[in-house]
């Protein structure tokens, strides 16, 4: 066995943003568990810029953004074990994991899960027709482009039409393959109107809207789709993008609370768990937003995880936040008064179009906060609400209700 202060699992940017931050607070031994051959998360794979802005407070591309974390760990003394997986838990804050050299176990003070989140593959969503190659998500898409210099395919369906998806765009027309349409179930798509203008307009790549892949046809490889209004597409590549689900395995494993709308672990405003000694932090906790905003929460988590290895102290009587239909969650989903969240806001997301942008928070009959969110209220799209209530809350108060005004 052997032993560190503190153990992250997961080295994307809110496992090394975590590292940075709890080094450079006087914590010894700091160590980072990833299990790819290289730390930096998804981004040293998407080749197009669009990282570091809130963080790093300058424009990147993916890779240079994953090696910038990569040397700003390296030079604050995280000590990154690679091709190293956690595959269940020994104790309280130990971990069982494997490497090339066979399975053993780590011991942590305190335990920091940034496992991040995956895109729903083709079997998840139960897409019936031929199993055939050219069926991708966009995470191996991007590592068989930008990664292996490999080509995709000629011509390319997309299914799905949020931020993601019209990266996918970019993707596909780097490495030579033409998008023939982008498919989405809902009426409209849901990313801002300046990504779609700069990708999906600017290559003439039509959105249909109201329709999902209803069959995928081909021998050895994908040769057409049919959508759910009957439209044959011909193409050899599919898509899937979006549909995010955390990689819980481990938070699971370790019989973390689990929020059943996003399927992450409940978190506190510090990114406590209901398992004293293990946070968790990033896309795990609130799927999916961009790498920064991850990098931030997880540099944030760093006074609570150091607060811990003080005192021990770890609170057990949280507020629940419970978001009402159409809100689709929140997170943090639970609070302990006194504590500052990350960016001072919470994040929520919505299960439809909605046209009203009033939101009203309650205790029971006492209003803590109302007023119009930060962004419009699409589906799959990032929503933030200010968290200057908190200190309002009473503690030994009713849950809080989140709500859509009429």
């Amino acid at each position: 066995m052997t032993t560190a202060d503190v153990v992250i699992v997961g080295g994307g940017p809110a496992g090394l943003s975590a590292a940075i931050a709890i080094r450079r607070l006087g914590v010894a031994d700091v160590v980072v568990l990833e299990r790819e051959r290289e730390a930096g998360g998804v981004p040293r794979h998407t080749g197009h810029v669009g990282y570091g802005m809130r963080d790093l407070h300058r424009l990147m591309t993916g890779p240079r953004y994953a090696q910038a974390l990569r040397t700003q760990a390296e030079r604050a003394g995280a000590r990154i074990a690679t091709s190293t997986t956690a595959t269940d838990w020994a104790g309280p804050t130990q971990l069982q994991i494997a490497t090339a050299q066979g399975i053993s176990t780590i011991a942590a003070r305190a335990i920091v899960l940034a496992t991040g989140v995956r895109e729903r593959p083709r079997a998840a969503r139960l897409v019936p027709g031929d199993r055939v190659a050219g069926v991708f998500t966009t995470g191996a898409l991007q590592q068989l482009t930008h990664q292996y210099h490999q080509t995709p395919g000629k011509v390319a369906v997309i299914v799905g039409a949020e931020h993601v998806s019209f990266s996918a765009v970019l993707t596909l027309r780097h490495a030579g393959c033409r998008v023939a349409a982008m498919v989405t179930p809902l009426p409209r798509h849901q990313t801002y109107s300046p990504i779609r203008l700069a990708t999906a307009t600017r290559y003439r790549v039509p959105v249909v809207t109201g329709a999902d892949i209803a069959e995928i046809h081909g021998r050895s490889r994908v040769e057409a789709v049919t959508l759910t209004d009957g439209t044959r597409i011909e193409c050899d590549t599919v898509v899937f993008t979006g549909d995010w689900i955390p990689d819980h395995e481990l938070a699971r494993r370790g019989a973390i609370v689990i929020d059943h709308n996003h399927r992450g672990p409940v978190v506190d405003g510090a990114s406590r768990t209901d398992r004293a000694g293990v946070f968790a932090v990033g896309n795990l906790v609130h799927p999916a937003e961009t790498a920064d905003v991850c990098a931030i929460g997880g540099r944030h988590a760093a006074t609570s995880v150091r607060q811990f290895l003080s005192d021990g102290s770890w609170p057990t009587t949280p507020l629940r936040v419970i978001p009402e239909a159409p809100i689709l969650w929140i997170s943090p989903a639970i609070l302990h008064p006194g504590t500052a969240l990350a960016r001072d806001r919470f994040v929520l997301r919505v299960s439809e179009f909605l046209h009203s942008r009033t939101i009203a928070v309650t205790q029971g009959e006492h209003v803590l906060w109302h007023g119009n969110v930060v962004g419009a209220l699409v589906p799959n799209r990032s929503i933030s609400i200010a968290a200057d209530w908190v200190d309002t809350v009473d503690p030994a108060g009713a849950d809080i209700v989140v709500r859509l005004n009429d």
